[in-house]
């Protein structure tokens, strides 16, 4: 009997080892895992160009149809008389294009089209966003995302009329209503058109409502 009893403790005392050496194991892999996942180069986006008298910039990971509409803002702002009609038009297009374009993001916060909304409706803007369309947005700062996102490769910004905005105490009584259409690399789904309130902010032009329908 005492023999039988020692086989039994000798056995129960090889099973907890080996699940000691099996729980180093897998806490050693994941923990190397971890290590290799702090180790991989954090994506850093840089500025390219900018606008210094408006504000504006543009990001190196920007669209090449973004950076054709940044070249024609730069251009339009350079004038001696500024259109304000074509600087409303870019205004709309830039900011449809940067907002609707999530491939590029590199996580739920990185909000496109945020330099050309209304600055004191800006904040509620993004947090709004944050918590529709760039919701399911996954991270992407170690490069390593595997999303399909939409890519927008045309905006088309019509003007509807101007009329009277008012938000909180600011009044613009000349403000733009435009209607939009943007068109996908892919269709995955995602808004294709709407409307656009856009106002005066003493020289700037600013985004200060969407709607996900046109207005007439």
């Amino acid at each position: 009997m005492a023999k039988k009893r020692k086989r039994k403790i000798r056995f129960g005392r090889i099973l907890v080892l080996l699940f000691l050496i099996c729980l180093l194991a897998f806490g050693g892999y994941f923990a190397y895992k971890k290590l290799n996942v702090k180790k991989a180069p954090v994506k850093e986006i840089k500025n390219i160009s900018t606008i210094s008298e408006y504000g504006y910039t543009l990001k190196e990971n920007a669209t090449s149809y973004y950076k054709d509409l940044f070249k024609k803002l730069e251009k339009a702002l350079d004038s001696k008389e500024v259109s304000e009609e074509d600087y409303m038009t870019l205004v709309g297009q830039m900011f449809v294009a940067d907002f609707f374009n999530l491939d590029n993001k590199l996580n739920k916060n990185d909000v496109g089209g945020k330099q050309f909304v209304y600055e004191k409706y800006r904040d509620d803007f993004v947090k709004y966003a944050m918590d529709s369309m760039y919701k399911s947005v996954e991270s992407n700062v170690y490069d390593n995302r595997n999303q399909d996102l939409p890519i927008v490769t045309s905006v088309d910004v019509e003007k509807v009329k101007t009329e009277s905005f008012k938000y909180g105490d600011f009044i613009d009584e000349k403000a733009y209503v435009v209607n939009f259409e943007v068109t996908y690399k892919e269709d995955l789904g995602y808004q294709t058109s709407g409307s656009l309130v856009i106002i005066h902010n003493d020289k700037k032009l600013e985004v200060a409502s969407m709607s996900e329908k046109s207005s007439s």
